[in-house]
């Protein structure tokens, strides 16, 4: 660019009303014109474009530099509300970074997509009748405008939407990987599932029923190999909501059993689902975060998530003919003598087996809930319980449960036991069955308090106890019987040698157990990605061949999924793809002649697309592969091993909110692996580095029912607050549209600019904790550029205010040490800090040149390059009008000259009975006798001491002198 396309002179400071106003001020006006032209410069540049090994991104004849950066934000979903303040504030802190690096010479990889299949846009079909894909699309133009007003240095070829069939395909084509591969354990990965069948036909494996396999039939056969396939049918208990006419994720369930979206009731429902077998990776899950530099906190919520413990299964015959064997697994096998009652989940598969005609002898009141038998209590609890949300059922402090009417035998004493349903058990956890322990475990208490049931203490719980359950370790007690003892072991040696006990009469066995259960992976909706599957006459599921992919989303007339009665738990989904009766039951020709076949009605979740997201960054135009080897090696592909360290790969930095901490990210790092195993990508990890930004928060507003107010309607007289002149309670939360208290980066950019609005996100505090927003504090922010643009341009004639004199020495060293802090704080994505630093070195060059015919380009010139990550497009503009052609965004950065941070001198200050009274300046080198000596001859300090002699002098190297008189 060249001087010939400077803006055009406009008036106004930005502040409503204000008058005088020099022509040349930086308003927002201003500020305006300078940042739509600088944003219009780089798309049409191609300045943000990151070159390629490989492909149509690759630079014929230029090789790729080695110093690479792949930066990425979680991808947003596109609303129709926009975006408010607090959405791009990720984007905004992994832009400064990406900048930085980019102007020290690395080759930034930096895009934005946006995850566009999802529930509203879906929900607004029903009610409006429009495609969700217009107004998906819609969503997506509104938001790209919003986000590219921020300049926000994006590869925009790199930008890729899930809803596009381009893209989709190569979902859909990893879900083929997946479908098709199966879990070697003894490998311990992934394999292409044509191994397992070699294995099973050369005999090398055998059949589930030890028959040859060729004794099994066609149907039997395929039966074998999807029951070891990682993505299979299963009969799941799912979250299944009648009123919306879907099944919805865990998430999606409020705590008292209602769907998030409609309030409808959500039951407990088993149904035939796509399940992904993310389990079979649940060690590698858990032992690969020691390779990842992630927040400790979101390392944390992983393994507990998955949940890996040891202990043992142990085996209680139950029933009255005892041919019933319930399993449970414990981690503190060594409290077995005190387990006195069982508690099955309802949904337990047993439960019915263990149902008898009638109660048998006697038994307190409580445990039957006074039906008149077994039969109708389990169906009582069990469809009142199908109303309750796992959160709700593992959080409920109020215990209840039914007795099934059967007891079981402890084995390790012999007595029976009743067993019981409760919801407190869940299906998703061990085997849906525990044995319970009430001393030593306070939901156990609990329920054996309220229904009268034996309390048997196992572990010494010491001197001076006086609580109901006690959950830590101690010695055992009342523990033995005929053949073992544990009485007076620690839980350790206890656990051993019961485990030991159990293993040898076949009761039980030590094992490791998970938390983690396989994912559900199929929802009942029409916006989202269609499976590549079809069914054969057997109903059996058949993978489509790859050149018949993408499976594109039909259009439809009716996008709603049928409902039902919000009560009627025993309705059947019937998804909106079930109506589309022609794409459903197709012909096709797989290989072996044209056959009918029917589709999939149901569709992938929400996670699908995000799953695998940062490949196809990398490679967003490849037609022939998801992502090309050389290309994800470049990008992603293991550092060498320094100082013995097992590099995982991954994206370099990844950036979003700790919301998504456990399931995109779990979900993410499974289809990673997977690919890993398969040989398809180099990086065994798809994020290497994570980090959590905060959010913004702000004040909102209700009235006296109880109703949220708009907030920029609230007026504050004499300390309270007031909304069309009725007084309202002011709250604090996180800023959105359901508290009616968003601001929108447009109304900032419009008020003052987006540079500003960029530097006052980034100095509000440290990005990785939350803060509250205040309008009122964004024009500090604009006060400071406009400082800054003053020093280097003549407000009234537009002339540039920079020469070629030499700096003073004191200007230079607070340049150089600004330099060295602000490349660190950069660095280390402490944007705050890098803001305040400017803001000292410009408040000290405006001291000395303010007034003065000009600053000297020596300083001037770091100044605006170190500006730039946080302020790019007025940085651009300065740096163009002080002579130079091209565009800053690759540099130079400036660099340190070490000799102006050594110290010549030290200010130190003296305190004379522990209150400062004056200062002193020594040169740095100076002895601590030398300091002393100084510091009484002080004018101050002398005249305080008089005649007297100091009882003690104590000198601080480098800062403070204390004199006690």
């Amino acid at each position: 660019m060249t001087e010939s396309t400077a803006p055009t002179p406009v008036t106004g400071d930005g502040a409503p009303g204000a008058e005088n106003t020099p022509p040349h001020r930086y308003t927002a006006e201003l500020a305006g014109q300078i940042e739509r032209r600088w944003q219009d410069y780089w798309s049409d540049h191609g300045t943000y474009h990151a070159p390629n090994p490989t492909g149509t991104l690759a630079v014929e004849g230029e090789p790729v530099p080695s110093d690479k950066l792949f930066v990425q934000d979680m991808f947003p979903y596109p609303s129709g509300s926009g975006l408010h303040v607090g959405h791009p504030l990720g984007y905004i802190g992994t832009d400064v970074y990406a900048r930085y690096h980019r102007m020290i010479g690395r080759n930034v990889l930096h895009t934005l997509g946006y995850d566009a299949f999802g529930l509203p846009a879906e929900q607004y079909a029903v009610q409006t009748g429009t495609h969700p894909r217009t107004t998906t699309e819609a969503n997506i133009a509104t938001m790209r405008s919003q986000l590219k007003r921020l300049g926000l240095g994006h590869d925009e070829r790199r930008s890729i939407e899930t809803i596009d069939p381009d893209y989709y395909k190569w979902t859909q084509w990893i879900f083929l990987q997946i479908f098709n591969s199966y879990y070697d354990d003894e490998a311990g990965k992934a394999r292409p599932i044509e191994h397992l069948v070699k294995a099973l036909v050369d005999g090398a494996r055998p059949t589930p029923d030890g028959r040859p396999w060729s004794e099994l039939s066609d149907v039997e056969q395929r039966k074998v190999i999807d029951d070891h396939r990682l993505v299979y049918i299963s009969e799941a208990p799912v979250n299944w909501a009648p009123g919306l006419g879907t099944v919805v994720a865990n998430e999606e369930v409020t705590a008292d059993g209602r769907s998030d979206r409609g309030n409808f009731p959500v039951f407990r429902k088993n149904l035939r689902q796509w399940m992904m077998r993310i389990t079979a990776y649940s060690d590698r899950l858990v032992d690969d975060l020691d390779l990842l530099d992630w927040p400790e906190k979101v390392k944390s919520m992983q393994r507990n998530w998955v949940g890996r413990s040891q202990g043992a299964r142990v085996a209680f015959v139950a029933g009255a003919s005892g041919d019933e064997k319930i399993e449970v697994f414990t981690t503190r096998p060594d409290t077995l003598f005190g387990a006195t009652y069982m508690v099955l989940a309802p949904e337990h598969p047993l439960v019915e087996k263990l149902t008898p005609a009638e109660w048998p002898g006697e038994h307190p009141e409580i445990w039957t809930g006074g039906a008149k038998t077994p039969a109708d209590a389990i169906a009582e609890y069990r469809a009142t319980t199908s109303r309750k949300s796992d959160l709700d059922r593992q959080e409920n402090k109020e215990k209840t449960g039914v007795f099934t009417g059967s007891y079981a035998v402890n084995p390790v004493n012999g007595k029976e036991i009743p067993v019981f349903i409760g919801d407190y058990v869940l299906m998703g956890y061990g085997t849906g069955a525990i044995m319970a322990v009430p001393a030593q475990d306070q939901r156990d208490y609990d329920f054996a308090k309220k229904f009268e049931l034996e309390i048997v203490r196992t572990v010494d719980p010491g001197e001076g106890f006086d609580g109901e359950a006690f959950t830590g370790e101690g010695a055992a007690i009342n523990s033995a019987n005929d053949t073992v003892s544990l009485d007076g072991m620690g839980v350790a040696d206890a656990k051993k040698t019961i485990i030991a006990w159990l293993e040898e009469r076949g009761s039980g066995e030590g094992t490791v157990q998970y938390k983690l259960r396989d994912w559900l992976f199929a929802r009942q909706r029409y916006w989202g990605e269609p499976f590549p599957i079809v069914y054969d006459e057997t109903g059996m599921p058949i993978a489509l061949p790859e050149d018949q992919l993408p499976v594109v989303l039909p259009d439809v007339d009716d996008y709603k999924p049928k409902t039902f009665d919000p009560e009627d738990a025993d309705s059947e989904p019937s998804p909106p793809l079930s109506r589309a009766t022609e794409w459903v039951n197709v012909t096709l020709d797989l290989g072996d002649g044209p056959k009918k076949y029917r589709r999939d009605t149901n569709v992938m979740p929400q996670w699908a697309g995000s799953c695998w997201y940062q490949l196809r960054y990398v490679d967003p135009d490849s037609p022939d592969v998801f992502c090309a080897p050389e290309n994800e090696a470049y990008w992603m592909g293991p550092r060498p091993a320094e100082h013995g360290v097992d590099d995982p790969g991954g994206v370099d930095l990844y950036v979003g909110g700790v919301e998504h901490a456990v399931l995109h990210l779990l979900y993410s790092r499974f289809w990673h692996k997977v690919l890993f195993d398969l040989g398809h990508v180099s990086s065994k990890e798809p994020y290497r580095r994570l980090f959590n930004q905060g959010y913004i928060e702000a004040y909102a507003y209700t009235d006296e029912r109880g109703v949220h107010v708009p907030a920029e309607e609230v007026v504050e007289r004499d300390g309270k607050f007031f909304w069309q002149d009725q007084e309202v309670k002011q709250e604090y939360g996180k800023m959105g549209k359901s508290l009616k208290n968003a601001v929108t980066p447009d109304e900032m950019s419009d008020t003052y600019g987006a540079d500003t609005f960029r530097m006052y996100e980034m100095s509000m505090g440290p990005l990785d904790m939350s803060r509250p927003w205040a309008t009122k504090d964004v024009v500090g922010a604009h006060r400071f550029l406009q400082r800054l643009w003053r020093l280097l341009i003549d407000e009234q004639s537009g002339e540039l205010r920079v020469t070629a004199e030499d700096p003073s020495e004191a200007d230079r060293k607070l340049l150089h040490r600004t330099i060295a802090g602000v490349r660190e704080d950069y660095a280390e994505m402490r944007f705050n800090t890098a803001g305040a630093k400017l803001i000292e070195l410009n408040n000290h060059l405006t001291k000395v040149y303010g007034s003065a015919a000009g600053t000297p380009r020596e300083v001037a010139e770091p100044l605006v390059l170190l500006l730039a990550p946080l302020a790019p497009h007025v940085a651009e503009e300065l740096w163009q009008r002080m002579g130079h052609v091209d565009s800053l965004v690759h540099g130079p950065f400036p660099v340190v000259d070490e000799q102006y941070l050594v110290e010549d001198s030290v200010e130190y200050p003296i305190q004379v009975n522990g209150k400062v009274r004056a200062r002193v300046t020594v040169p740095a080198d100076a002895a601590s006798d030398v300091v002393q000596a100084a510091a009484l001859a002080e004018e101050k300090v002398a005249a305080l001491v008089g005649d007297k002699t100091p009882r003690k002098v104590i000198v601080v190297p480098g800062r403070l002198v204390n004199i006690v008189l």
